[in-house]
């Protein structure tokens, strides 16, 4: 049997009675455990099974009962458009609570899923997908599988008794996958909430004592603005975990100061989730690391190619699905970065015009969202890029008009294109010409200092 699965069902045996989720109502360990075996039970023979579920324990447990029967699991990004979702899971079994939005198929519900518990054959290992953010034809899938067993070896029980986790990140993305995961195998609580709400989180943090939560960059902001943080109790809180895009260093330093020494910061992929971190130790009384990523965490190695970071090590993923494993070989991560002297690594840009943005660090290719403002009657050319703001990096388009067209317009004609806010431009400028380089294409550093320019 997989190390991993081993420890997930140890997990659900040992909790007992203790709550291991909590939304709309307490579920159990075993309440858990016994949910799982019918979904086990009913989910038959599947090669594949895509798991397209909104935040809710089953989402885990649907993943977990595709394992147990030896089948690939192949979590459906929640903030993808419609068509990647469809195109990363074709001829998979998938289970959804939207099955309006999938055509053909076979396509089930959690309801034809209940069925009666059968005899567990876990397979040696695990095998997991998750989908590239692309937006153009059918998103790469990457394979995972010894990056569980690692989750097995490192979330064990604290001596100090259960924790209790907040989940806001979709649990079928990495990072929310990995930090529901790490709390069962911890045998912590998990309070689940479906979707992003400041004021919300904040009250969960009062109400349930949260000692564990991970947030993005832009969540971060918005509890930091929220008008009810100064009457919030915070001091449950022993782990603020901050990543998914680079970290505006002011508000970093907020965080700090809010929270207390509790705030570190995690720099990964999906194809390598684990790269570097950094501890609130690490933080105190050095401002000059505000910026920094961390260092490169044990059985990770990087380097700096032509300004590029590239990776290896043990969390990398086995491959793309259809490509060769990766094995030793070095990942390029498209990021582009620095080390300093002590070895903590800087994030400088991306070295394409791939920009990281929204609740999820989803990242969006600029080209496919201008050829869709670009459809717009009105519209005769149109460049985006991503402009730096006090909470982050945001989508910003530069357009010429050839009518009457409005900024709100061109928001509409992008939100109807992709179906997700992160697509749509947070600001939107008007200009005569787009400035051109020396063999023709639009000359995004110079566009961007003209729409800056005082």
């Amino acid at each position: 049997m997989s190390f991993f699965l081993d420890k997930v069902l140890a997990a659900l045996d040992e909790g007992g009675d203790r709550p291991l989720f909590v939304q709309d109502g307490v579920t159990t360990y075993h309440q858990a455990r016994d949910r799982l075996r019918r979904l086990h039970g009913g989910l038959g023979e599947a090669e594949t099974v895509a798991v397209d579920l909104r935040n809710r324990p089953e989402t885990v447990l649907v993943q977990l009962a595709a394992l147990l029967r030896g089948a690939t699991a192949l979590m459906v990004p929640a903030s993808a458009p419609t068509r990647d979702r469809l195109a990363a899971a074709s001829g998979a079994t998938v289970v959804t609570d939207r099955p309006h939005d999938w055509p053909a198929g076979d396509v089930r519900t959690l309801a034809d899923l209940d069925g009666e518990p059968e005899p567990l054959n876990p397979p040696d290992t695990v095998r997991l997908l998750f989908p590239t953010g692309g937006t153009t034809g059918t998103p790469k899938l990457i394979r995972h599988s010894g990056i569980y067993d690692g989750m097995a070896s490192i979330f064990t029980p604290s001596p100090a008794g259960p924790g209790r986790t907040l989940l806001v990140a979709p649990m079928t993305h990495m990072t929310g996958n990995a930090t529901v995961l790490g709390a069962l195998l911890r045998l912590d609580t998990v309070v689940v909430h479906d979707g992003f709400d400041a004021g919300a989180v904040l009250e969960a943090i009062q109400e349930h004592r949260i000692d564990t939560l991970s947030l993005t960059p832009p969540r971060l902001a918005a509890l930091l603005d929220h008008p009810a943080l100064n009457t919030t109790d915070l001091g449950s809180v022993r782990s603020l975990s901050l990543g998914a895009a680079p970290l505006p260093p002011h508000r970093l330093a907020q965080a700090l100061d809010v929270f207390g020494p509790v705030v570190g910061q995690g720099y990964g992929l999906t194809e390598a989730p684990m790269i570097a971190s950094i501890s609130a130790a690490e933080l105190i009384d050095r401002p000059e690391r505000l910026g920094s990523v961390g260092r490169i965490v044990p059985g990770m190695e990087a380097r700096i190619t032509d300004g590029e970071v590239e990776v290896r090590g043990l969390s990398m993923m086995d491959g793309y699905l259809g490509g060769p494993d990766v094995g030793a070989g070095w990942l390029r991560t498209g990021d582009l970065g620095r080390f300093d002297d002590e070895g903590y690594l800087y994030l400088l840009d991306r070295a394409d015009d791939v920009v990281v943005v929204g609740e999820h660090g989803t990242k969006v290719p600029t080209t496919v969202v201008e050829h869709a403002l670009a459809t717009h009657p009105a519209v005769r050319s149109a460049a985006v890029f991503g402009r730096e703001t006090e909470d982050g990096r945001l989508l910003h388009a530069v357009v010429v008009a050839a009518g009457a067209v409005t900024e709100d317009d061109l928001k509409a004609r992008a939100r109807a294109a992709f179906g997700q806010e992160h697509y749509v431009p947070a600001s939107v400028d008007f200009v005569d010409a787009l400035p051109l380089t020396d063999v023709g294409k639009v000359d995004k550093r110079a566009l961007a200092q003209l729409v800056t320019a005082p």
